[in-house]
């Protein structure tokens, strides 16, 4: 199994979609990248913590890969929008890919400016591509949430 994080936006939707895919075998809700140790959904709503909302991804590299992964992240969200996904703002949903290895690392890379050259967009991808850091996860109400109130 390997491990994947994203930061795309409200973590419920990236959640719920990257949940559809066959090979991920679970996934969490959290918090990363911010400067306050533990915390919670109030505080980084506010932006003060430095965190993005993100979803921690374990999959089987048999049956779906990173780079695939990557392809799926690209196309569920603007990642040409700094700070914002729809009408959500702050830095707690920037665009984001946490690598946990010097593959993924390259990879995500390679891919960001590959999908810059062909003009996938009119504008730049903003999204950022860093190590993964401590991944703090969401409050239990949080997790599967789209499922949970009835949706997929």
């Amino acid at each position: 199994m390997d491990i994947a994080t994203f930061a795309a936006g409200c973590f419920w939707g990236v959640e719920a979609k990257f949940r559809q895919l066959t090979g991920i075998i679970s996934t969490r809700v959290g918090y990363t990248a911010g400067q306050t140790e533990s915390p919670d959904y109030k505080a980084v709503c506010t932006g003060a913590t430095g965190h993005a909302e993100a979803i921690e991804v374990t999959f089987d590299s048999a049956l779906i890969s990173y780079e695939q992964l990557l392809d799926f992240f690209w196309q569920i969200h603007d990642p040409t929008t700094l700070n914002q996904q729809g009408p959500d703002r702050g830095t707690q949903y920037r665009s984001a890919i946490f690598y946990h290895t010097p593959e993924q690392q390259a990879l995500a890379t390679s891919k960001k400016q590959n999908l810059n050259q062909t003009r996938f967009s009119k504008h730049p991808i903003v999204t950022e591509i860093t190590p993964a850091d401590t991944f703090y996860a969401a409050e239990e109400y949080h997790q599967c949430y789209i499922a949970k109130q009835g949706g997929h």
